[in-house]
């Protein structure tokens, strides 16, 4: 069985997850639209607003059950954001018809960007330091009277390193503009606080959940225009019968998620760290893209190195076929050979972008597997070299 260190990409069902959809497969309202008056339905619905509620709490005290809005997953609530909330403020106030968006940002909210552009909008890029860090003065670059919407990363899918969302938002409202954050790497992993931000973005797979189902907050007061046209459901905001089971297995992994991490994540940082001081003694040109003094400011469980002169996929070929599965960046432009986006963004050479690969996990992955990841890795590039 493969030692499974592609966290950031989609992480394992956790058993929370896989027992509350045995549990919906059983019950009485399993298969009900909970849009319906009958018996079934009402149980549906209640099931559904429970799990809103149980993954609401973990936003921060200051986020209601009513501000989250169910979506098919992560890039359809980016998608619902960047867009709908752009569409809202120009139609609101009309001369605001700019979004800034990163350099660093998920192709989910990226490829917003051309769609954006053909509806009449004026797209801006705010530049991303050599640590992968969006600093504050880099956004203010960008925004004057016309910006509509900000949307920047809580924490990068690559390199995971987390970006000063409060002071991001700040800089955002002191213009006018609203703020959103694609917060799906980071949900569950670090203490998010949905306070300072108007939108954000999360994804149940991320966290041990089911594919197939996300969240997007909104808080109370800020309009949002549709993507989709149907009926009323997520009051009008995403029509479509929504997943029960799913939601109920999003709400389950999230909590325990959450747990783990509140438990774990000091001992994941320094397990990083060690795998990490591991690779580089092994003098094989193997080095982190961002400084070692400032894995603080990095998503725990997320590592993210560069093996010079070696293509990512040579690596990734000879570690699959030793039991390991690692990813050289992002699952979503997998099958590009381009050097990352990201990595560009941060000034790292091309040489080096192409032999990134990103290593992430949780606190079911055990020590041992990790050495034994790190000791195929160092015979796998030293057999590279040769």
């Amino acid at each position: 069985m493969a030692i499974y260190l592609d966290h950031a990409a989609s992480s394992p069902l956790r058993p929370e997850a896989a027992e509350a959809l045995a549990v919906y497969a059983c019950a009485s309202y399993a298969g009900a639209n909970p849009n319906s008056l009958h018996t079934p339905g009402r149980e549906a619905a209640r099931a559904l607003e429970g799990a809103r509620k149980e993954i609401s709490q973990l936003l921060g005290g200051s986020a209601r059950p009513s501000e989250l809005i169910f979506t098919s997953g992560g890039t359809e609530a980016d998608n619902l954001a960047v867009i709908g909330l752009s569409e809202a403020v120009r139609m609101q106030r009309g001369a605001r018809d700019a979004v800034v968006i990163s350099a660093i940002e998920h192709e989910a909210v990226l490829a917003c960007a051309p769609e954006l552009r053909r509806r009449g909008f004026e797209v801006r890029i705010a530049a991303s330091s050599c640590r992968g860090i969006i600093e504050p003065a880099a956004l203010e670059s960008t925004l004057d009277e016309r910006c509509a919407l900000v949307s920047i990363m809580t924490a990068n899918n690559e390199t995971g390193m987390v970006q000063p969302i409060a002071e991001l938002a700040a800089a955002a409202h002191a213009h006018g503009a609203l703020f959103h954050t694609d917060a799906v790497q980071a949900f569950t992993r670090i203490p998010l606080s949905a306070g300072p931000v108007d939108a954000l973005s999360i994804s149940a797979h991320k966290v041990g959940g089911p594919v197939g189902i996300g969240a997007l907050y909104l808080k109370t007061g800020i309009r949002l225009q549709p993507l989709l046209h149907g009926g009323g459901q997520e009051r009008g905001l995403r029509p479509g019968t929504q997943n029960v089971s799913g939601a109920l297995a999003f709400a389950a992994a999230a909590q325990a998620s959450a747990c783990a991490h509140r438990v774990h994540a000091d001992a994941l940082r320094v397990r990083s760290s060690m795998l990490v001081e591991k690779l580089v003694l092994a003098d094989l040109g193997i080095c982190p893209t961002v400084d070692a003094a400032y894995d603080g400011g990095r998503l725990p469980g997320t590592v993210h190195i560069a093996v010079s002169g070696i293509e990512a996929g040579a690596v990734l070929l000879r570690l699959d076929a030793a039991g390991f599965a690692i990813s050289s960046g992002s699952a979503c432009s997998a099958g590009s050979r381009d050097s990352s986006h990201v990595l560009s963004a941060m000034g790292v050479p091309r040489e080096r972008s192409l032999g990134a690969l990103r290593i992430s996990f949780d606190e079911r992955v055990s020590d041992s597997e990790l050495s034994a990841f790190a000791d195929a890795l160092i015979g796998c590039v030293g057999s590279l070299r040769r």
